[in-house]
């Protein structure tokens, strides 16, 4: 039986709440640990095996695993967990490491803090070099240290997640703009970061309202061409003769009314970046114009005869499904490899998809709908933005700014300091959320207990770990509650 961790002394918590994964099979050590770490705010979720903390790790989203070294293993603890598993071994002493490996692989921007009574040199620097460990803590637990590790841990990894995950606004990285930190998200930025630094044309597919255009003008803002023009045209609901006319420009005399020269936007946009939104919209004839342009570089304004070469790095947007139209002979299949089917195709997801930046876009967009009102900036209700991150939005990013900002404009009417409530939240996403099933990125395949238990994880890190309140959001009573805690191991 390991030595009782030493009693903390009271000391301020931090504001650093995070998803905290326990891997300790001595359950007294895990619920001090857990009541330790409950006073900041983290939720915790308790596990006494290998094979449970891959489960969870596989179902769950983590910002922080803490493991054991030393627990019981069975044969087959670790195994599946991916295709790149280092070797470890298969005694009960180095049982830690397997969990250590699996969060690695499963979650890797989960901090990862081992916990072991036997902690020398030589495991130390494997936990830290081979496992890439956050940090290391030895038995007997000096609680106020742990919990000073672990909330030094949950700061790194949201600071992580605000600026190179790209949660939040990353101006320092030129995506000015752009408010994500879902692991979609962070993964199509990473894809712009690398895109942007070619001359490869994009192609940026998603529904309305999903911030297509804020991807091409990244694209441009984070390339050699940031200094040259940014040029967006919209091909939705334009004639073919306007069109062209936009994209090419025309010379004087070449149909009545145009009594001077002027150049169109590829020639505007020459030594910069042109955006073509809705190009899925664009009719056929002049689909194999602008192929052609593409393919030479060499532009011809309407009435003339001479080529013009331009330089231009090429980025489009549609809404539509483009391989669809090809089959139905709507699309040109040619022009397609040409602008994303030959480069790069990024989708950007729905935002039912990315749930999970529904809460940072909003805090955002209050602070900058309350900036323009000139009054300062309302906090959320919990069960305001339980609303908001449980609504399907249709329109998307587009539709929740525009909600958000109605939702600003209702408080400011109130005391200062007054929070926004459900009843601010419009209408219209109140009864469209009324009678519709949950729906949610992530969760297929899931377990029904996965799903629950992800749910009661992520509302109790809403409410700051109040049960009563957690419960009153979930539509449980609090008893049910206790019991589905003790259940799922969650503290």
């Amino acid at each position: 039986m390991s030595e009782a961790p030493t009693p903390e002394p009271l000391q301020p918590d931090l504001p650093t709440p995070a998803q905290v994964l326990i891997v300790e099979d001595e359950l007294e050590h895990a619920e001090v640990m857990s009541d330790a770490l409950r006073k900041p705010g983290h939720v915790c979720t308790l596990v006494s095996t290998v094979d449970a903390a891959v489960e969870e790790l596989r179902g769950g989203a983590f910002d922080i695993v803490v493991s054991d070294l030393r627990m019981p293993t069975s044969a087959g603890q670790g195994e599946g967990v991916g295709q790149n598993t280092t070797p470890v071994g298969d005694d009960g002493a180095t049982a830690g490491f397997k969990v250590l490996d699996a969060a690695r692989q499963l979650q890797p921007e989960a901090a990862r803090v081992l916990v072991t009574a036997h902690g020398d040199v030589s495991t130390t620097i494997r936990a830290l070099r081979e496992f890439e460990a956050f940090d290391f803590i030895e038995k007997p637990l000096d609680l106020a240290v742990f919990r000073e590790k672990i909330n030094r841990a949950a700061e790194h990894v949201l600071l992580w997640k605000d600026s190179a995950g790209g949660a939040g606004v990353v101006e320092a990285d030129g995506f000015a703009g752009i408010v994500a930190g879902s692991e979609a998200m962070r993964k199509i930025l990473d894809t712009v970061r690398r895109v942007s630094a070619s001359r490869l044309p994009v192609l940026v597919t998603g529904e309305s309202g999903t911030g297509k255009e804020l991807i091409a003008r990244a694209i441009h803002d984070n390339s050699s061409r940031s200094k040259g023009r940014y040029v967006a045209f919209n091909c939705a609901g334009q004639s073919e003769s306007l069109i062209e006319d936009q994209l090419f420009g025309h010379v004087r005399g070449a149909f009545t009314g145009a009594d001077r020269d002027r150049e169109g936007v590829f020639e505007y946009a020459d030594g910069g970046t042109l955006f073509l939104d809705e190009i899925g919209d664009m009719p056929l004839t002049m689909q194999s114009k602008l192929l052609r342009v593409l393919e030479s570089g060499e532009v011809v304004r309407l009435g003339s005869n001479a080529q013009k070469h331009v330089d231009v790095r090429f980025v489009s947007a549609t809404n539509q499904d483009l391989e669809k139209m090809i089959s139905e002979g709507t699309f040109r299949e040619d022009l397609f490899f040409r602008i994303g089917g030959g480069g790069e195709v990024i989708r950007l997801p729905p935002l039912r998809e990315r749930r999970d930046d529904i809460t940072r876009i909003v805090h955002h967009a209050v602070a900058r709908y309350a900036q323009e009102q000139g009054v300062e900036p309302p906090p959320v209700s919990d069960a305001a933005m339980m609303r908001l991150a449980s609504a399907d939005w249709p329109g998307n990013v587009r539709q929740l700014l525009n909600a958000t900002q109605h939702m600003v404009v209702m408080a400011s009417s109130r005391a200062a300091g007054e929070p926004i409530a459900v009843e601010d939240v419009p209408e219209s996403v109140r009864a469209a959320d009324a009678d519709r099933e949950p729906t949610g990125g992530n969760l297929a395949g899931s377990s029904l207990q996965q799903i629950e238990k992800r749910a009661i994880r992520e509302t109790l890190r809403l409410t700051g770990g109040n049960r009563e309140r957690a419960a009153k959001m979930l539509g449980i009573g609090e008893r049910t509650l206790y019991r589905k805690l003790n259940e799922y191991g969650l503290r």
